[in-house]
């Protein structure tokens, strides 16, 4: 399961743009708390942790526990902007999370044995068509990554979503067709004598 981070926040009692201006000058990121059935509420949180949890990876994928004024929100980020120019963090929407909740996430796929592929040792190249795969999945048990394993994989073989053993209570959100996640492909030479006997 990907683990999350947290954050401390305060409510905001302003909102707009000179509002967000002002919280930015502080050190601070506007953002918002919204779903489950609760109305929004607009936080501020600080620009240096929400950095770090952004550049370690995950910040969409990942279930975040951020404190208002002493009180534990579980969410997860649904979106973030970004200064134009600096790039640094300047808004973040936090959707809330329960227990029951379901949640459609893009989930990294990480590939096995590609040292000892046959395909690969060949002289074959991985082809990879989908380097994440879109999932329904709990909300408190998001999959860090899905693996597909090429141990057995030869040139010519295409790795279908079907070959691919998926966490528990989580299934791609394709369901009508058996979609290829890579393939290995003859390199653009093509084989040599030596490989292709």
């Amino acid at each position: 399961m990907a683990t999350g981070f947290e954050l401390k926040a305060s409510v905001r009692n302003r909102v707009g743009k000179g509002a967000a201006r002002a919280l930015r000058r502080e050190g601070l990121i506007p953002a918002v708390i919204y779903g489950d059935k609760q109305p929004a509420l607009p936080i501020s949180i600080p620009v240096k942790e929400t950095t770090l949890a952004l550049h370690k990876g995950g910040f969409l994928t990942h279930i975040a526990t951020v404190e208002v004024d002493g009180v534990k929100h579980q969410v997860i980020a649904k979106d973030y902007q970004l200064h134009p120019v600096t790039d640094k963090v300047v808004h973040v929407d936090f959707l809330r999370v329960s227990a029951n909740d379901k949640l459609t996430i893009d989930i990294p796929v990480h590939f096995l044995n590609q040292d000892t592929c046959p395909g690969i040792k060949l002289g074959g190249v991985l082809n990879v068509v989908r380097h994440t795969v879109e999932m329904v999945v709990p909300a408190l048990a998001i999959p860090e990554f899905i693996e597909v394993d090429l141990a057995k994989s030869k040139v010519g073989d295409s790795l279908h979503i079907s070959a691919v053993k998926l966490p528990e209570g989580c299934h791609p959100t394709i369901t009508d067709r058996d979609f290829t996640i890579a393939t290995i492909v003859a390199p653009a030479g093509g084989l040599t004598e030596e490989a292709a006997g």
